[in-house]
């Protein structure tokens, strides 16, 4: 693995180690794709740098990147990182407001966009914009558009000043600093107003060292994930260092590039494993009476082997202290238990779950789950038919890795602990005090729930622009998190929640949404909802239903406005609902759904949820406020 000071550093040394092994894939069609060396892509990457130099791009400066993942995205970042300056990326789905806040904030002269329609856009905010100068799209299949240049034309310039003997970019790589920023990320604004986050090439080199894992060059990684994401990001990077080769795919071509190239490993988010999952067993409700008995028969057989296995090796996680002779106790039931099943689960094993782990590729060794809370019956489920999914926890704040479960430390319902170098507490939400570690009391403040604060060299530099903000986020180093979690006694981190996401009921009970939302979203006919209920008596519910459930059961409605005219589905939902969430199901009595309402439109990425399909709760609430406001108006009503 290569470990450098910086990413220029990084870039280069990886050519020189790695040379003519391939470190990225176009894909041009199924089966077919494109390979770029490590030294012809470091080439590349300063033949664009030289380009952007001899165009004023000064070391420091901020550079736009409004782009979706393809190959052109991590050239112009080597670019970038070559001149000495740092990007500030984005996504194509980015609003006009967005855009112009972004652009206009981080004093944006030069930006890359990725194709002509997102030239136009910028076309015409660029009146908006006065410190906008230079605007380059990156498609090579674009047409030429006034007051716009093409990567295409600028890399040819590029090469041909160094052709003549030009070695600025050389000199920018010598001119960088450890805290220097390689990145300034904006949000994605699931609290309000996007904020600049200020990461450095130090926070990301710490990542690359402390990132648990073996890897080498016969890594296949398949990228997915928006690049601009520092969670993607990070992993690309961390691949670049260890001389693995990333293969850029698209939610739409996943299923296909994930047999056809069967990843070793990848990042991945919550609800890609929802899909999948959802997929696998609509495959197996359609497939023939036998096959689904087996699969039952096999899911059985693996619960069983894994939880045995689990417990014996230690990998169970651990909410409440063990007593010792409780453990004795239980071990010789689960290894009589694992000495049973073994020879059943190795036959269905290989004639049944391999079928879904060779859906996934056959070679997938790990994917780290993140950007969100993974469903503990997710969780299980692909961990039990062995495919190995390592949920890990961060934000972009901290660039953005704070812990990750690694395949020796597999344990379910955890993110695993801290990585190396950082420093984690637990402070109460009230007085502030730090409840772990607290050498006081007997079990170390494991099991105390309470605010997540982390210190380390993964943390930000700060906001940009932004002193209060970051003197609020960031005390003496330490980071407040803004999520709730806990330190189990086996040493691990489990997330409970968003403290910012907490409803107050006016009767003082606090109300976690989240854990009522990922249970929800298990039912077949609900794709998205979001808990409401801040200062009410109780808690309602929105609801995006799942159409293609309700048409597999007979009904065909076009849209879910249509859905909400039919007394029938809104029954099913209420059933599912009272099911889910129930005193019997584990949950308190405060915590059961009153009330409910059909959202008349599905949630769009860019709009109520970001590109990792979490909920932008404050534009819910402002879209959706009639809404909300009727559907406790009239509960209390007809009460």
């Amino acid at each position: 693995m290569v470990i450098t000071e910086n990413l220029a550093q990084l870039y280069r040394e990886a050519a020189s180690r790695y040379g003519d092994l391939p470190a990225f894939a176009i894909r041009k069609e199924a089966l077919k794709w494109q390979p770029v060396s490590f030294k012809e892509l470091y080439h590349q990457g300063l033949n664009l740098a030289t380009a952007l130099i001899s165009m004023g791009v000064q070391a420091r400066e901020h550079i736009g990147l409004i782009s979706d993942n393809r190959y052109e995205w991590i050239l112009t970042d080597y670019a970038v990182q070559f001149c000495g300056a740092a990007d500030v990326p984005r996504g194509s789905d980015v609003t006009d407001s967005e855009l112009l806040y972004i652009l206009d904030h981080a004093g944006i002269k030069v930006s890359f966009v990725e194709t002509e329609a997102l030239a136009q856009r910028m076309l015409k905010l660029r009146g908006k914009l006065p410190n906008l100068r230079e605007i380059i799209i990156m498609d090579p299949e674009a047409p030429a558009i006034a007051g716009t240049k093409r990567l295409a034309d600028i890399y040819m310039e590029g090469r041909e000043i160094r052709q003549n003997g030009n070695r600025d970019a050389e000199k920018r790589i010598a001119g960088i600093k450890p805290d220097d920023l390689f990145t300034l990320i904006y949000t994605s604004g699931t609290t309000g107003t996007p904020k600049g986050v200020m990461l450095t090439h130090e926070n990301m080199v710490s990542q690359i060292r402390n990132l648990p894992g073996r890897h080498g060059p016969n890594d296949r990684i398949l990228s997915v994930l928006p690049i601009w994401h520092i969670f993607e990001r990070v992993i690309e990077m961390y691949t670049i260092s260890f001389g693995g080769c990333t293969y850029y795919s698209s939610i739409q071509t996943l299923s296909e590039d994930m047999k056809n190239v069967e990843p070793t490993f990848m990042a991945s988010a919550p609800r890609l494993w929802e899909k999948v999952h959802e997929k696998i067993l609509m495959g197996v409700r359609r497939s023939h009476p036998v096959r689904r008995v087996l699969f039952h028969i096999a899911y059985f057989l693996a619960r069983q082997y894994k939880n045995s296995e689990y417990f014996l090796t230690n990998k169970k996680i651990k909410l409440k202290p063990q007593p010792f002779w409780k453990r004795l106790l239980l071990t010789p039931f689960h290894v009589i238990r694992w000495l049973i099943v073994l020879p059943w689960y190795g036959f269905f094993n290989a004639a049944v779950l391999e079928r879904i782990r060779l859906g996934a590729g056959g070679s997938l060794a790990a994917t780290i789950s993140g950007g969100g809370a993974l469903p503990i019956h997710i969780d299980k489920f692909f961990n039990y038919v062995g495919i190995p999914v390592l949920e890990g926890y961060g934000m972009t704040e901290t660039s953005p890795v704070i812990s990750v479960r690694s395949k020796i430390n597999l344990v379910v319902g955890s993110v695993g602990p801290p990585i190396r170098e950082t420093e984690l507490r637990i402070h109460c939400l009230h007085s502030g005090e730090v409840l772990y570690p607290d050498p006081h009391d007997k079990h170390d403040g494991r099991g105390k729930t309470g605010e997540i604060r982390v210190r380390g060299p993964q943390v930000m530099k700060g906001y940009y622009r932004d002193q209060p903000l970051t003197d609020a986020t960031v005390d003496g180093g330490w980071l407040r998190t803004g999520d709730l979690g806990m330190i189990t006694h086996d040493g691990n981190l489990k997330i409970l929640g968003r403290s910012k996401a907490t409803i107050v009921l006016s009767s003082g009970e606090n109300v976690e949404p989240e854990p009522l939302e990922m249970r929800l979203r298990q039912s077949r006919y609900i794709d998205q909802c979001m808990v409401v209920g801040q200062d009410q008596k109780f808690l309602g519910l929105l609801v995006v239903p799942d159409l293609s459930a309700f048409r597999q059961n007979g009904r065909n409605p076009a849209t879910p406005a249509e859905l909400e005219e039919m007394p029938e589905a809104k029954a099913i939902i209420q059933k599912e609902i009272r099911q889910m969430i129930s005193a019997s199901s584990g949950f308190k009595r405060y915590e059961v759904i009153r009330d409910f309402r059909i959202l008349p439109e599905v949630f769009a990425v860019g709009q109520e949820i970001t590109n990792l399909y979490k909920l932008k709760r404050h534009v819910v609430q402002d879209k959706y406020g009639q809404v909300i406001s009727e559907l406790f108006h009239n509960k209390k009503t007809k009460q």
